[in-house]
């Protein structure tokens, strides 16, 4: 499957890990982290994200 929005999505893909193989094919990396109960990086802001905390709980933290 051929992501026909990748190029835009990388250009905002803000995800740290270097080894994922979903960056920027934005249907598979939300069913990964839906997966495991969590949120993808692009719901958190950057500093955030380098935690690599995805937890939910972490999200509703940022946005109080």
């Amino acid at each position: 499957m051929v992501c026909e929005n990748l190029e835009k999505n990388m250009a905002r893909c803000n995800c740290t890990y270097e080894p994922c193989s979903r960056k920027g094919i934005c249907c598979e990396c939300m069913a990964y982290h839906r997966k495991l109960n969590e949120l993808p990086a692009c719901f958190f802001p950057n500093d955030v994200e380098r935690t690599y905390d995805r937890s939910v709980r972490r999200f509703m933290q940022c946005s109080k």
